[in-house]
Order: C-alpha cells, then sequence, then structure tokens
C-alpha cells in the first residue's frame, strides 16, 4: 500500500501546535520549504478563510496592503503563512498580541529560523512560541516503514512517491528549487552553484566533526566565508550543528561540532543513492543511520538540550541529552547487535549520565549492563 500525505496523521504535531496555542498568544511554526507546514496549518484554519493569509498568494498579499485594518478586526485563530516574506509584519504583530482582552492569536509559519529572521525573535521575545515541523515522524508512520523512510527521507511528497525513480526526481527538483529559488527569496545573494558545491562536502562531512579549514581549502575560500554557509544551511533547516559537550574532566576534548545533512533522503540524493540497494552499499550507510537515528531521537525525545561528546583519545558518544534534569546518552548503531563498548563505560562514568540507550534498526530490546540498554529505533521514537 502506497501512503499518501492526506491518510498519514500527523498526530503528534497536532497535539503539539494545540499546546502552544492554548499558552501562547503567537506560535511559529517552523521548518523547511514543502515539509507539511501548510497542510498542517489548514487543519486549524481553512485555506478560503479570512483569517489565512499566504504571503505567496497575490490575493493574500493584497488584503495585506494595509496590515492593521486586514488584521485588527479578525478574532479567533489567524495564520499567516510564509512570514518570512514580510517581516514588516512582526512589529504588528506584538501590538495585537498584546490586546486586552485579546480577541485573537496568530500562528505564523515559516521557513526560517529566527536567526535568520531576528527581527521576530526580538520584537515578539516573551510572546512567540516555537514549534518544529522537520517532516514524517517514524512515531507516526510506525515500523514497516521505517527502511523506506531513512531511503526517502520525511518529506511528504518525497515520501508518498509512487515509485523510487519519481521521489528521487522530486528530491533532485528540490535541491535546484530551494537554491535557485528560495533562498534568494530570502536575501541570500550566494551564486547557487556555490552553494551547492559546498552542501555536497556537507553531505560527505556528515556525521563527522567539522573542519573549516579543510572545507574553505577544498572550495577556495576563507574560513569565514566557510561558517556563513554553515550558519545559512542550519539557518533553513538543511543542516544540523550539534554542539560538543564538555565536561571538566582533565581530558583533551573535541570543541568543533558535528554536522549532519537533516533529512536523510535529501543526504541520499546529494550521494546519488536511488534505492534501497544501492544505500546498503554505499559507503556512508553507517553515517546515514547514524543521522537518521539522531534526527528521529531528538524529534520524539524533544529535550532541553543535546549535544554528542568525544575526546582526543577516541572516546565518543553520538548524543548526550538533557532533559527534565537528566542526564541520557545515546549511542546509534547500524548493527544487528550491539555490545557495550570501552567508549560507552567511560562516557557512563566520565559524563554521570542517568541511563544510555543503544539504538540500532533491530526489534528486540535488551539490557547491556544496569543503566545501558539496546532500544530498537521504533521503540525509542514512540517512548515518553
Amino acid at each position: 500500500m502506497v501512503h499518501t500525505s492526506s491518510v498519514i496523521n500527523r498526530k503528534t504535531d497536532m497535539e503539539l501546535v494545540q499546546a502552544a496555542l492554548k499558552r501562547s498568544r503567537v506560535v511559529g511554526l517552523l521548518g523547511p520549504r514543502q515539509c507539511g507546514k501548510t497542510t498542517l496549518a489548514r487543519q486549524f484554519v481553512p485555506a478560503d478563510s479570512l483569517n489565512y493569509f499566504d504571503l505567496e498568494d497575490p490575493p493574500s498579499l493584497a488584503r495585506l496592503t494595509e496590515p492593521d485594518i486586514a488584521l485588527r478586526p479578525l478574532k479567533g485563530l489567524v495564520v499567516i503563512d510564509e512570514i518570512q516574506r514580510r517581516p514588516d509584519l512582526f512589529p504588528l504583530l506584538r501590538v495585537l498580541a498584546d490586546r486586552k482582552p485579546l480577541p485573537s492569536r496568530f500562528l505564523i509559519l515559516g521557513s526560517a529560523s529566527p536567526d535568520l529572521l531576528q527581527q521576530s525573535s526580538e520584537t515578539l521575545a516573551g510572546r512567540l512560541e516555537t514549534i518544529w515541523l522537520e517532516g514524517f515522524r517514524l512515531a507516526d508512520l510506525g515500523a514497516v516503514v521505517q527502511t523506506r523512510h531513512w531511503l526517502r527521507g520525511g518529506f511528504p511528497l518525497s515520501f508518498t512517491a509512487r515509485t523510487e525513480t519519481d521521489s528521487v526526481a522530486w528530491r533532485q527538483q528540490f535541491l535546484q528549487t530551494f537554491l535557485e529559488r528560495d533562498l534568494p527569496q530570502l536575501g541570500v545573494t550566494i551564486p547557487a552553484v556555490a552553494l551547492r558545491r559546498f552542501w555536497h562536502m556537507v553531505a560527505h562531512y556528515h556525521g563527522q566533526i567539522w573542519n573549516a579549514a579543510e572545507l574553505a581549502r577544498a572550495l577556495a575560500v576563507n574560513e569565514s566565508t566557510v561558517r556563513r554557509y554553515l550558519d545559512l544551511m542550519t539557518g533553513v533547516f538543511m543542516v544540523r550543528q550539534l554542539p560538543p559537550w564538555f565536561e571538566n574532566l582533565g581530558k583533551r576534548q573535541v570543541k568543533a561540532p558535528k554536522v549532519y545533512v537533516r533529512d536523510s533522503g535529501l543526504l541520499h540524493a546529494l550521494f546519488g543513492i536511488a534505492s534501497q540497494r544501492d544505500l546498503e552499499h554505499h559507503p556512508k550507510v553507517g553515517a546515514s543511520w547514524e543521522g537518521y537515528a539522531v534526527e528521529e531521537v531528538l524529534k520524539a525525545l524533544r529535550p532541553d538540550a543535546a549535544y554528542y561528546w568525544a575526546t582526543h583519545n577516541g572516546a565518543e558518544l553520538d548524543l548526550v541529552l538533557f532533559k527534565k534534569g537528566r542526564r541520557i546518552g545515546v549511542e546509534c548503531k547500524r548493527a544487528d547487535a550491539p555490545t557495550l563498548t570501552p567508549s560507552m563505560r567511560i562516557a557512563l562514568v566520565d559524563l554521570k549520565l542517568d541511563e544510555l540507550r543503544v539504538v540500532y534498526p533491530g526489534e528486540k530490546r535488551y539490557a547491556l549492563s544496569k543503566k545501558v540498554e539496546v532500544v530498537p529505533l521504533v521503540q525509542q521514537v514512540n517512548a515518553k
């Protein structure tokens, strides 16, 4: 059976948005283009409602010629889609959100992070609650399509494509459109060819520690330019920078971030991987699995803070998570039966972990020691 985006219930994301709208006057639903933000928002406010504004739609833009006149009389929930196209609306939203009694709340959708929309984070400070949307979650799809989800990624039109060929074609078109149209609309003036080369380089660093000097040499630019490219791709949700965790251990620890292409399907498109067979035989298959598992664990657990840990002696841990005062270590292993490693033992002691979970693609859950448990990924993402 082929899934379609209309029948996949994004229950988790719906619940997150509903809870945020009860707490906050303005909720930002942020994520990459084509990840399903608009479809989700239209479950709250229909597209033909006067309370729905799509800033890529000429009639909506025309209605906002005089924003105060258009927005002030509205009651209930108001949706503004593609907010990054009109950052001038943020000061008005602050005024409207401060009214007492409050006649309306706002759900704003954006394809850029608050760091890129700096005005929003400053103007709406204390009023804006952010929800991150990153494509379909494994938790909502189920174990039966885990392999497909890993190969195609979470973008709805990639995941639900009729064939593998159609899915690959959609992702290749997405990459081109994103670089040539979407980024320039955000005011990015870097040539698309340069950013595509950079994106390919980051793909080859996927799951590795960032080395700005090496990439700068390969691209024939300076390190500050490479850093700007990385921050830009992070800000539009294409790349994840996972910061290192430091402990005063008397050991030399790695202090550069780890980098991942956030969507596994886009990673595979950058590698030219078109099928599960291609993926299984690719030299980056282990790194691909690690990045996929890292993203799904972070989506599911929503920790207060997330890091990786590594020392120059070779000890490392894929994730160090802080959640409700607990320290949780996560190691992602593409293995049939993961075992306890010296790195895990060192991390348990040195990082004072409350528990360590070894996430893998298998089906059985079992303990390795008192505080270490092997957990199938599909069970981990469904854990509360």
